[in-house]
């Protein structure tokens, strides 16, 4: 693969030289991005206890003890007990919100839909703040459902985003069409609008699996002794002493996220092929 293209006989030096300065620019933030992240994977197989370069002794110790611990394994079963179940209520609701907003005509449209998407942009404290004071009334502080409920609403408007993309292009005849054959309105939607919309509802999906999976400010406030997930006990590592266990999780959580990543670039280019 070539790092620049060919360049035309009739374009200018300038544009030659601002082709080169942003491609240069763009690798330099590209790098500055995932050079720390990178760094951090081998002092996961040092054998020494502090992250120290050079490492001088090559080890899986830091793996073994992360298997083997019963605090951890603790937290990643609970963050694999919230996190598919905060993004399969956030898929239902957002994919419904979606529908909603784009079938529906009403004064105000516009207003609701800015307050459905407003935990993209509200401070993640104040949205814990607000929700510990409510769940402090309802009795739903420190308990996993209270914990799904507010994960699942950080994680709706990613559904509701993706799925409203897909629906600008999706062919409203089809729907009629199918309603004058005689479908009913859950069949037309299980054998027409579904399938079609399915790309955007799995990318809101991986989306909001991965906002539950990586959220921790929120966790801090609702979350009791039982209900400790990955993110949090990292960050109580962290706070205490920074140990290479938590590097040997971290490893292990990049190369999750990449999967993820690359399972979500794929469901979008199926999603344009189909398209």
């Amino acid at each position: 693969m070539r790092l620049f293209p060919a360049f035309e006989p009739y374009q200018r030096w300038p544009e030659k030289l601002w082709y080169v300065a942003l491609r240069c620019l763009c690798y330099g933030v590209l790098a500055y991005l995932v050079l720390p992240i990178v760094a951090l994977v081998p002092l996961s197989f040092s054998a020494d206890s502090f992250l120290v370069y050079p490492i001088e002794h090559w080890s899986l110790r830091w793996y073994d003890t992360l298997v083997t611990s019963e605090t951890w394994w603790r937290a990643i079963r609970n963050s694999f007990i919230v996190a598919p179940s905060a993004a399969i209520l956030a898929t239902v609701l957002g994919t419904l919100c979606a529908l909603g907003l784009d079938r529906a005509s009403f004064p105000g449209k516009r207003v609701l839909a800015a307050f459905i998407l407003s935990p993209l942009v509200a401070p993640l404290v104040i949205v814990a703040v607000a929700m510990y004071l409510f769940y402090m009334r309802v009795h739903l502080a420190g308990t996993f459902m209270g914990l799904i409920i507010a994960h699942a609403l950080l994680g709706a408007p990613f559904v509701v985003t993706t799925v409203s993309s897909v629906l600008k292009g999706f062919d409203k005849t089809l729907v009629s069409a199918s309603s004058s054959l005689g479908a009913g309105c859950i069949e037309t939607f299980l054998r027409i609008t579904l399938p079609l919309i399915l790309p955007g509802v799995l990318s809101g999906a991986l989306f909001a699996f991965a906002t539950s999976f990586d959220e921790v400010v929120v966790t801090l406030f609702l979350a009791g002794p039982d209900q400790v997930t990955i993110p949090r006990q990292m960050f109580s590592g962290i706070r205490d002493s920074i140990t290479p266990t938590i590097v040997a999780l971290a490893t292990i959580l990049v190369l999750f996220s990449t999967a993820l990543l690359i399972v979500g670039e794929w469901i979008r280019r199926r999603g344009e092929s189909r398209a």
